[in-house]
Order: C-alpha cells, then sequence, then structure tokens
C-alpha cells in the first residue's frame, strides 16, 4: 500500500478548489445570459398574447426564467467540470497511455484521432 504526501494532497486540494471556482464562474455567466434570453421572451408573450396573458401569472413567469437560468448554470458548470478534469487526467496519465495513436496499420491516422 502507497503512503500519499501531505504536500501531494493540498495540492490535489488547491486544484480541485481553482477547478470548482472556475465552474462557478462558468455557469454564473450561463445563468445571467439564459435570464436575459429566457426573460425578454416570457415577458413580451405575457404582455402580447391573449393566452399568455390569462394563463400566465407572475409567478408562473418567475418560474419560468429561474428554471432556465437554473438549467443553464448546471449545465455549464458542469460541462466546465468535466473539461477540467478530463484535462488534469490526462496531464497525470503515464506516458504510455497518452500516446493514443494507433501504429498496427502502417498508415497514419487522421490528425481528428491524435490528441
Amino acid at each position: 500500500m502507497s503512503t500519499v504526501s501531505r504536500a501531494s494532497l493540498d495540492q490535489k486540494l488547491a486544484l480541485a478548489k481553482r477547478c470548482s471556482q472556475e465552474a462557478t464562474l462558468a455557469g454564473a455567466k450561463a445563468a445571467a445570459v439564459a435570464t436575459v434570453a429566457s426573460a425578454v421572451p416570457t415577458l413580451a408573450s405575457v404582455r402580447m398574447l391573449p393566452w399568455a396573458k390569462a394563463n400566465i401569472n407572475p409567478t408562473g413567469q418567475a418560474l419560468i426564467i429561474s428554471t432556465v437560468a437554473g438549467m443553464a448554470y448546471f449545465l455549464a458548470a458542469d460541462k466546465k467540470i468535466l473539461l477540467l478534469a478530463r484535462r488534469h487526467s490526462f496531464e497525470e496519465a503515464p506516458d504510455h497511455l497518452k500516446n493514443t495513436s494507433y501504429q498496427g496499420a502502417g498508415r497514419p491516422h487522421p490528425a481528428f484521432f491524435r490528441p
């Protein structure tokens, strides 16, 4: 069983904090954009469309807008976390795992197969 040093754990903790902060910022940006993008048509349709004016009260409007903002936050933050995890796991991988190109056929692969 291998032992893990305190410095290694501190380094991993600092990396995790930085990644979570980046993901939070990306989620907040996406939520702000989604709030504006959903508020404008929601509020405009309540003012102009008779069906929406009769059936969507202010609570429903707020629910529509906040649901879109929450979904955008979650999706953007999750996407950023996965991107950073993939990047860091590739950086820490052994060299024999980093070389993902297959050389057995005698011809090089197209560029989109290379990392």
